[in-house]
């Protein structure tokens, strides 16, 4: 099946990104994509100063057009992330619709980004957002799809937890910057996708160089033997790839570290 990744420019002008997503995504499923993914904070600036002014309810504007698109294209709609405003807290949320416009899935980051580097970066979701507290999957008749938010992806377990149940292919939308994209993007894929045995997609937005956070870009899909098969640059565009599940089987037969997993010695659940 064939899979798009949407890397958009995103604006200060809400309705304007909508707008520009969902074409994006009428023009990702005319070339036959039947998963389409769009970046972290796709409707709103990201900076923790952005979040509560750019925040909805969920159902809301926002979602209400991302399920519209994935009925009207027939396809199944990865919505990036929006920031969630309920019951007073703010969530970096992300939702996902399928071929008949039904909410399938609803993930709230788990993993909050408060980071510190020296003269390079320090930034700190805390402050205005509060963690989900539960994994989150959904069915297609391809697959089943594991997802995360942006600096979920850097925790090892989460990943894990998806392979054991069954999960072919993780989504994570996210929004690297120019410190850790470099560095650890494409090393944090490639290592997710090679552990576990899965196909790792991620949606990152456009980098815009006079944004307050600038974007790395380079939204990009691994292949089970930890093999790029798909990346963007840093402008505006859509990746597509063929995902294989044969390759995947195919990959899991020649080295089975799936059934070689010593259960006896260790293990990884959930909480919660």
């Amino acid at each position: 099946f064939r899979l798009a990744l949407i890397q958009l420019h995103v604006s200060s002008v809400k309705s304007d990104n909508l707008q520009r997503a969902c074409g994006l995504v009428r023009e990702a499923s005319a070339k036959g994509a039947k998963i389409v993914a769009l970046p972290e904070c796709f409707n709103s600036p990201y900076g923790t100063q952005y979040f509560k002014e750019y925040a909805e309810k969920i159902p809301g504007e926002s979602t209400q057009k991302l399920s519209e698109t994935a009925k009207e294209c027939s396809i199944y709609l990865v919505g990036g992330s929006i920031p969630e405003e309920d019951g007073g807290k703010l969530y970096n949320t992300c939702t996902v619709f399928g071929p008949d416009g039904a909410m399938l899935a609803k993930h709230r980051k788990v993993h909050l980004f408060d980071i510190n580097i020296p003269g390079k970066i320090q930034f700190k979701e805390s402050e205005t957002l509060s963690p989900g507290n539960s994994l989150s999957m959904f069915d297609t008749p391809y697959c089943k799809v594991g997802l995360g938010i942006c600096y979920d992806i850097r925790f090892a377990e989460m990943a894990q937890i998806y392979g054991q149940k069954g999960c072919q292919l993780l989504i994570y939308p996210g929004a690297f910057n120019l410190t850790t994209g470099p560095a650890h993007w494409e090393l944090l894929q490639r290592g997710r996708a090679v552990d576990n045995q899965v196909y790792v997609a991620t949606a990152s937005p456009a980098r815009d160089e006079k944004a307050s956070y600038v974007a790395w870009g380079h939204s990009t899909v691994v292949n089970p033997w930890g093999e790029v098969i798909a990346r963007a640059g840093a402008e505006e565009t859509v990746v597509y790839t063929d995902i294989d599940l044969k390759k995947l089987a195919e990959v899991r037969q020649q080295i089975p570290i799936l059934s070689q997993k010593r259960c006896d010695v260790y293990g990884m659940e959930t909480k919660k």
